[in-house]
């Protein structure tokens, strides 16, 4: 690892850190601490979702036009910006307008971070560096959670000012780190200027007609709206209300999700390394169907408390065995997809579709959850068993290196030649 990737590596990681100090208790701090009600936290958290979407489709053109550096350092101060105002609000115009700044923020700063990954990497250490970031933000995000439920006292809103600047910090951090790092040209990347047809209008057509782009960003919003859109709306009500999980259980549940994320990633790495990267998709929808059975079990099975209690804590556990094996997996084919001058209109793209699976999740597994019990397993069951379905499909539009990065080097070391850079696909591909 280098020292322009070490440094990436270090500044998602702090970020994430920051992150993790308010995640948890933005819905309560609002509702709550700042007595704005449960009507005024669930606009906040739709300004939050919403910012992201409006800003997410023009991140991409200005990362590849102007690099990815000075985008994450923008996005940083607007991030702090957002969340002192937070920090601060005491109505709820302030906390409408804070979130909004923060959400905007927080969404160009993973596909800025992603691009830079992808310029300080080469396609045999880009899958190690992706999962590298996803391990440590990870473990960012539950540190900081930890740290923060020590300080949070909801009689002091001080406390929970404190938690808001101490995220500010993080995002300044962030750019003071990163923003520094020396980008190498990429050749395989043709410049950070696009060229051609990838400008504004150009760049989305372009990317519309890329087949295997479209369907991964189809199987993309299948991903994630079938477990992240679910963790904090459908799964929980449903674990409360069916199951008779305690607000204490379901944060062990969140503690066991991040604890396998934590203790597979390494392991799980070396076999995703050597397989196809559409096979192990498939695998995780499998994988994330036995999860949501688990889910069924625990809910509308008729075992004791305590059986109910390890089947849920075990959903949780399962889908972070499937993100362990995602985060090697999906990021890195973005930008084995993307031609030349287009990674960061790629990652964008990707990252908008992730941001409207998290918006619709809650909205239709939330009330599913809460009420419909038997029908929501089952309808998460089948969406779990449709990522293994497009998964394959995918594999059939990628080539073999595309699929399996590995192929490239054993053909090389096959042919006694010297190590050539896979050149990105074309969109027409």
């Amino acid at each position: 690892m280098g020292a322009a990737m070490r440094r990436i590596q270090v500044g998602s990681a702090l970020s994430s850190f920051g992150v993790g100090f308010t995640v948890p208790f933005l819905y309560v701090y609002v509702a709550e601490v700042r007595g704005l009600g449960a009507a005024a936290a669930g606009i906040v958290l739709a300004a939050f979702a919403m910012a992201a979407l409006v800003v997410l489709p023009f991140t991409g053109r200005a990362i590849d036009r102007r690099g990815p550096v000075p985008v994450l350092v923008v996005a940083t101060l607007v991030a702090a910006v957002g969340a002192l105002g937070l920090g601060f609000a005491a109505g709820e115009p302030t906390a409408i307008l804070s979130a909004a700044v923060l959400g905007a923020g927080t969404a160009v700063i993973q596909p800025a971070l992603a691009t830079m990954i992808v310029w300080t990497s080469t396609p045999d250490t880009r899958t190690r560096a992706f999962a590298t970031q996803f391990f440590l933000q990870n473990l960012g995000l539950g540190i900081g959670g930890l740290i923060g439920g020590q300080i949070v006292d909801e009689s002091r809103p001080s406390s929970f000012t404190m938690l808001f600047a101490i995220e500010a910090v993080m995002f300044l951090v962030l750019a003071a780190i990163v923003g520094f790092v020396r980008m190498p040209y990429a050749p395989a990347l043709g410049g950070a200027v696009p060229k051609g047809g990838s400008g504004a209008g150009g760049g989305l057509r372009a990317l519309f007609r890329h087949r295997a782009m479209v369907q991964l960003c189809v199987l993309g919003f299948v991903l994630f709206f079938a477990c992240y859109g679910q963790f904090e709306s459908g799964l929980s009500a449903y674990g409360v209300e069916a199951a008779g999980i305690s607000p204490s259980t379901l944060g062990i549940a969140l503690a066991a999700n991040t604890a396998m994320i934590v203790v597979a990633q390494f392991a799980v790495l070396k076999f995703v390394e050597r397989r196809r990267r559409s096979r192990v998709i498939a695998a995780v929808g499998i994988v994330w169907a036995v999860a949501w059975l688990a889910a069924g079990y625990a809910g509308v099975g008729h075992g004791s408390m305590a059986m109910a209690t390890a089947a849920f804590i075990s959903t949780y556990a399962l889908f972070g065995l499937g993100e362990a094996m995602l985060s090697p997996t999906v990021a890195p084919l973005v930008a084995d997809l993307a031609p030349a001058g287009m990674v960061g209109q790629y990652n964008s793209a990707f990252a908008l579709v992730k941001q409207l699976a998290l918006a619709v999740g809650p909205a239709v597994g939330g009330p599913m959850g809460a009420a419909l019990h038997g029908p929501y397993i089952v309808t998460f069951v089948l969406f779990s068993l449709g990522i293994t379905f497009l998964a394959v499909r995918l594999g059939r539009h990628l080539t073999p290196v595309q699929d399996q990065p590995s192929l490239a080097k054993s053909r090389i070391v096959a042919e006694g030649g010297a190590p050539a850079e896979p050149q990105p696909a074309t969109a027409s591909a």
